[in-house]
């Protein structure tokens, strides 16, 4: 029975997607929960599972092609008795009895002890040519540091060089410019050296890497931004000892009771949340000639991803404590590295976080994630002479950046707002009194 491979149903606000790598071939003898292929829409990547045994017996759309939401991407011959996709009631595995329609491998217990692959990790394979069997793991799961190990291992082996010796000795390799063939010249030609400046020139290596769709994505929305809001950028700084003498006191015990470490992105969270609600203009969003303000807290967290940045959404957060948020945080970090974010976790959000710190910057300008109206930026925490009381002293100083939307957002708002972080940050009671 010929069985169609479709691309899953996407989110209503994903109009297309595109294939990245086939992980089957025509001809190749699949199993039901087998990853086929990876799929990247403009938020995240997903996997599409086969849902019956058999062969592939057409593959209709290729590597890089564009496709569309429900589209016919390949054929599978499914084997015999393998025409109902449900297992029966004897079949020993209770996880195989409601693969999803769409074709996400959302978790389905693979049918060998083969390790599992996260899409960045088998996307690594394939370009280094390697299998997932030949990295060595000390889990049922093949992770990029496993990866990068394993081919750092590789070229720091002896047997590197010499195996690279017979490249040289190809018969069709262009002779190097500056060793000619020893055969006579005329005098003029012997004069000209300009073959080796040309040669030195063209030889130097270029390489073409098409944008991915979740980069351009990126592209788009951030020129959509500045072309369409009208950004004004605020600044100052705030003296984050208190805060880090709190940190320090208390996170070998907030570590013990809560199971999480205790960082700063939380402390930020939720000084956010106390300054939104005195100013709510920054937690809203135009909408055509209206402003739309948010009863509600939503805070995008920006994380880096080995495909490039992406903002989980923090939901109701003015409901969650210190550990909450740090536990959602640290769950959203780990799933962008591994490729598992999904369309809800980055749909929405009303306010974004965003930590160039973490990178070492000093100070920028963050850029607004439409249709929120604002931004905040963190940076570095540096060392710096201050005047408290007369007196310079050192002090842990830390510069943050506030870009805003000046259709709605009056620079007293976000001066105030940004005003309202420091005083909670340098005098923490203020939070637990929510002053």
């Amino acid at each position: 029975m010929l069985v169609d491979i479709k691309v899953p149903v996407l989110a209503e606000s994903v109009a297309e997607a595109t294939l990245i790598t086939w992980q089957k071939r025509v001809g190749d003898q699949v199993k039901r929960g087998d990853n086929l292929i990876d799929i990247e829409t403009d938020k995240v990547t997903l996997e599409v599972a086969a849902l019956h045994d058999g062969i592939i017996s057409a593959i209709l759309k290729d590597d890089g092609e564009t496709v569309g939401s429900d589209e016919v991407i390949a054929h599978i011959e499914a084997e015999a008795g393998g025409d109902n996709p449900k297992p029966t009631a004897t079949e020993s595995d209770p996880m195989q009895q409601s693969l999803p329609t769409m074709g996400m491998t959302a978790a389905p217990r693979p049918a060998s002890d083969a390790p599992k692959l996260s899409p960045a990790v088998r996307n690594m394979l394939a370009e280094h040519k390697l299998e997932a069997t030949d990295v060595a793991t000390s889990t049922d799961r093949v992770t990029k540091a496993d990866v990068v190990q394993h081919i750092s291992n590789d070229s720091t082996t002896p047997n590197a060089a010499p195996n690279a010796a017979p490249a040289r000795e190809k018969p069709n390799a262009m002779p190097q410019a500056v060793t000619p063939p020893p055969e006579p010249a005329s005098p003029k030609a012997e004069s000209v050296e300009i073959p080796v400046l040309t040669n030195s020139i063209s030889d130097r290596a270029e390489e073409r890497i098409p944008m991915t769709r979740l980069r351009k994505r990126v592209a788009e929305r951030l020129l959509s931004a500045q072309h369409e809001n009208a950004i004004l950028t605020t600044f100052n700084e705030v003296n984050m000892q208190p805060v880090m003498d709190i940190r320090n006191r208390y996170k070998n015990e907030f570590e013990k009771t809560h199971n999480t470490k205790l960082g700063f992105m939380s402390f930020f969270t939720r000084v956010v949340v106390e300054a939104l609600k005195k100013f709510p203009v920054i937690n809203a969003s135009v909408e055509g000639d209206n402003i739309v303000y948010h009863g509600y807290f939503d805070i995008g967290i920006a994380v880096s991803s080995p495909k490039g940045l992406v903002v989980p959404v923090l939901r109701d957060t003015d409901s969650l404590s210190l550990a909450d948020i740090e536990s959602q945080i640290r769950n959203f970090a780990e799933k962008a590295r591994n490729g598992k974010l999904t369309m809800d976790d980055l749909t929405g959000g009303t306010f974004t976080i965003t930590n160039g710190g973490i990178f070492g910057s000093l100070l920028s300008t963050p850029i607004i994630n439409p249709p929120q109206s604002a931004i905040l930026g963190m940076h570095a925490i540096k060392d710096r002479p201050v005047a408290e009381n007369n007196v310079v002293v050192i002090r842990p100083m830390m510069n943050l950046a506030l870009s805003y939307d000046h259709r709605i957002i009056d620079g007293k708002e976000a001066v105030q707002f940004l005003v309202s972080i420091k005083q909670q940050l340098e005098d923490p009671a203020r939070l637990l009194l929510q002053i």
